[in-house]
């Protein structure tokens, strides 16, 4: 077991990993910026350490002064959480290199499956449905044009690197594809120094189905079922919900065992989230594997009663799995809605300021995670989640019901934030039916 975890993340996640340290019996150091030194879950903490300046790449993203903090206070590993460096191959290998512990993959199972052109070439080693499109990356319109013509248009010009919607371009007709192509390829370059582009099917109505996979270092892999991440707005999450409404017994579990068999076969030690986007007969595709701990974990957790984070620890530590494929099943469901600090009302801008009135909801199947206080200050240097709710009912019908209640219990003022928006899509009507696509929310901001 390990002894002593610096947590490189800050905000709703930090507090997260600290609370499953304490519950492991682990100590935990906290790095903080600048602009986070008075936030309320560094006290909790054993010790806290400033590493810079509120911008992130003065902090958050810089490597030497991460493992500097972590030599001056003892640690023995490093936990990334989500963002930042979580998915940065570089930093896992320079925390082996430094004789810490990852708190997730290796460095070459991180960049095998975190390059979406190696992860879909293993993917189809592993026979996990992928795409109809390019075997690798674009290096001449041309041969986009070909592939094009070879399984038809509409195409979706892809980043081999990154994610949330950059390096991403929908193309409709063989005019569009150069264009599409060389803006995609400097966005992606800018965006995540790696401008390689590949080309695939676009689905016009497709839902976002993500399963939830831990392995472990003695080639061990479970799946913990699936969740639905389709009611997003510009590739950005803001409702999930566990499992996945509607979804047929078979291909539920042709979808989850596809996702552990591509981890297994990665050779993958941690948590990881395999995502797939579904067709309206529920003909699943690969789309990227995460390789790390996802945002919306806590889902996962109400439905499996699994703790996702503690055990991810414990998986680094050496330990296997403490459970089986066969332990695992699905109690009830579970949604997930992201507070953001933003006002829908104005283009979701953002919304940074004093909190002076803080009110969590509470009661049975009620979780709240958050490290907002009365008087925290939402700074205007990161992202703009300051909340997660997450409600478990035995139904999905009972699940929104208590949503909705929890919502309106919830006070975060006098700054904007989704709460107002999550209130009515708990009373949208498609929303109940469980008939969401991703480009749902989208149709429905534009009414």
């Amino acid at each position: 077991m390990l002894k002593r975890v610096l947590i490189a993340n800050r905000g709703e996640i930090a507090l997260r990993i600290i609370r499953a340290c304490r519950d492991l019996g682990i100590e935990c150091v906290c790095v903080f910026s600048e602009a986070d030194a008075e936030a309320p879950y560094l006290k909790l903490a054993d010790k806290a350490v400033c590493i810079g300046p509120g911008p992130a790449s003065q902090s958050y993203l810089s490597i030497p002064r991460i493992i500097a903090a972590a030599e001056i206070t003892g640690c023995d590993s490093i936990h990334p959480g989500y963002g930042f460096l979580a998915e940065n191959a570089h930093f896992a290998e320079v925390c082996k290199d430094s004789n810490f512990v990852f708190i997730g993959p290796s460095h070459e199972a991180m960049a095998l499956l975190g390059d979406k052109i190696s992860c879909k070439q293993m993917a189809r080693k592993a026979k996990v449905p992928v795409f109809p499109g390019s075997d690798g990356a674009i290096e001449d319109p041309e041969e986009a044009i070909e592939v094009g013509k070879k399984i038809g248009f509409p195409l979706i010009v892809k980043a081999a690197a990154g994610g949330g919607g950059r390096g991403m371009r929908v193309v409709r007709t063989e005019a569009e594809l150069a264009p599409a192509i060389k803006q995609a390829t400097q966005e992606a370059s800018a965006a995540f120094g790696n401008g390689a582009v590949y080309v695939e099917k676009f689905l016009e109505h497709a839902r976002h189905v993500e399963v939830q996979v831990i392995g472990d270092s003695h080639g061990n892999a479970v799946h913990l079922y699936e969740r639905d991440c389709s009611t997003q707005r510009r590739h950005q999450k803001l409702i999930e919900e566990a499992p996945g409404p509607g979804i047929d017994p078979k291909k539920r579990d042709d979808v989850c065992k596809s996702a552990a068999r591509l981890i297994k076969n990665a050779a993958y030690s941690g948590a990881a989230t395999v995502e797939f986007l579904m067709d309206e007969k529920q003909n699943f595709y690969l789309l990227e594997v995460n390789t790390r701990v996802q945002v919306e974990h806590p889902v996962t957790e109400m439905i499996t009663g699994v703790d996702i984070v503690a055990t991810g620890i414990r998986v680094a530590g050496g330990e296997p799995l403490p459970f089986k494929q066969k332990d695992i099943s699905i109690n009830g469901h579970a949604i997930e809605c992201r507070i953001n600090a933003e006002n829908p009302d104005r283009n979701f801008a953002p919304s940074p300021g004093t909190i002076e009135q803080f009110a969590a909801p509470g009661g049975l199947g009620v979780r709240m995670d958050t490290h907002v206080v009365p008087g925290y200050r939402v700074p205007p240097t990161y992202d703009s989640m300051i909340a997660k709710l997450i409600v478990h009912a035995p139904t999905r019908e009972a699940c929104i019901r208590r949503t909705k209640r929890a919502l309106s219990e919830m006070r975060i003022e006098p700054i904007h934030t989704t709460i107002g928006l999550h209130m009515q899509l708990m009373d949208n009507s498609s929303f109940k039916k469980g008939g969401m696509d991703i480009h749902f929310l989208e149709r429905l901001l534009k009414k």
